[in-house]
């Protein structure tokens, strides 16, 4: 009760803009887990749809590395497919609808995946704004699948911001 006093003024201010955007009144309509749901998109990812709503730039859906790349992505538990999402798109979950919503600076941007010349030591990068993977041409599927781990442990420190 005494820290929702501290912050009454900022509590009301985060309320006001809430109902701003979503009116009480629709509010009403959802239980907490439907809300949530809305706000914060869905828990489970679906790599089949993932897969489905994915545009290639420099690759083709039959390509090696496509291939291997996703071989490798449905090989992920939970965990780490989130935190791949979050690599590439900033959001550890899914939209509302699925992969079809995916929104990005420019509203609904579609994931993609772009090619980039192999380098030994050149990891994947992530430009999240754009929901766009760059993905080197690795020679086999144990490279790729190494180079994408170190670059998912690495976190943020590889997101390319242009």
């Amino acid at each position: 009760m005494r820290m929702t006093q501290a912050i009454g003024h900022q509590i009301n201010a985060f309320t006001e803009g809430f109902y701003e955007i979503i009116p009480h009144h629709l509010i009403s309509l959802f239980d907490e887990y439907e809300l949530e749901l809305l706000l914060s998109g869905l828990p489970d990812i679906d790599v089949k749809d993932w897969i489905k709503n994915t545009d290639y730039n420099g690759y083709s859906e039959e390509h090696p590395v496509i291939k291997w790349f996703w071989e490798v992505v449905e090989m992920m538990d939970k965990k780490t497919l989130a935190i791949l999402l979050q690599f590439v798109t900033g959001s550890s979950r899914v939209p509302l609808g699925g992969f079809a919503n995916l929104v990005g600076a420019s509203g609904l941007t579609k994931f993609t995946i772009s090619q980039l010349n192999y380098e030994p030591n050149r990891l994947p990068m992530a430009s999240t704004c754009f929901n766009l993977l760059k993905l080197p041409e690795y020679p086999n599927k144990d490279i790729l699948k190494e180079r994408l781990n170190f670059a998912l442990t690495c976190g943020t420190s590889l997101i390319d911001i242009t």
